[in-house]
């Protein structure tokens, strides 16, 4: 499937029509999540035939594009009952398998590498600070190949420092910059938009 297909399947997808700000739901939009899977699949092969977890999928975008790019077997896992409901949505009307489980991240009680491959957009931490990290490091416990994860940029030296140095991560590579929009979804965004530099990491458990 090429990149601008993909990104147009996606840029259909249902998004969150009562975003929760305590869980930082924002939606990752189309244009951010076909580059993150189309790099994890044309440069790495970490989605074709693999098991992977879309960890905090909200409206399930990453899984999506991982079943649409060959996955064998694709697993969504969110704490929000409202945000499994359109996942699920948004997988029956492309007829894609998705498994939808409602679990907060921190309590998943998995043990040993269960997937292969870990894709993510978790909360960046600014509500609750460091939730950024709780799922990283759930993630690498739980990936045998590679967790591909969105972090602010500002935090870059912070995230390569932790996962290296106390998660044991094998390698943590940033891929590429991107820009996040972040649009006007809650009450106290005074602009219409806002761009946020996040960086895509790769690493490998």
């Amino acid at each position: 499937m090429k990149l601008k297909q993909l990104e147009g399947y996606l840029g259909n997808l249902e998004q969150f029509c009562n975003p929760k700000v305590e869980l930082e739901q924002y939606p990752t939009g189309p244009h951010i999540a076909s580059r993150m899977l189309y790099t994890a699949e044309n440069s790495f092969g970490d989605i074709g035939g693999k098991v992977v977890a879309d960890f905090g999928c909200g409206c399930g975008t990453l899984g999506v594009a991982a079943a649409l790019l060959g996955a064998e077997y694709v697993m969504g896992i969110d704490i929000d009952s409202q945000s499994l409901e359109i996942a699920s949505l948004n997988a029956e009307d492309l007829e894609l398998d998705m498994n939808l489980i409602q679990c907060d991240i921190s309590n998943l009680a998995w043990r040993g590498n269960v997937v292969d491959t870990v894709v993510m957009n978790p909360p960046f931490g600014t509500r609750k600070k460091g939730a950024d990290m709780d799922f990283l490091f759930k993630a690498l416990k739980v990936a045998s190949e590679a967790v591909y994860s969105l972090h602010k940029t500002t935090t870059r030296a912070h995230v390569k420092r932790t996962a290296l140095q106390d998660f044991n991560a094998r390698s943590a590579e940033v891929l590429c910059e991107l820009r996040f929009d972040v649009p006007q979804l809650y009450k106290f965004h005074k602009k219409k938009e806002v761009d946020i530099a996040v960086d895509l990491w790769r690493f490998v458990p």
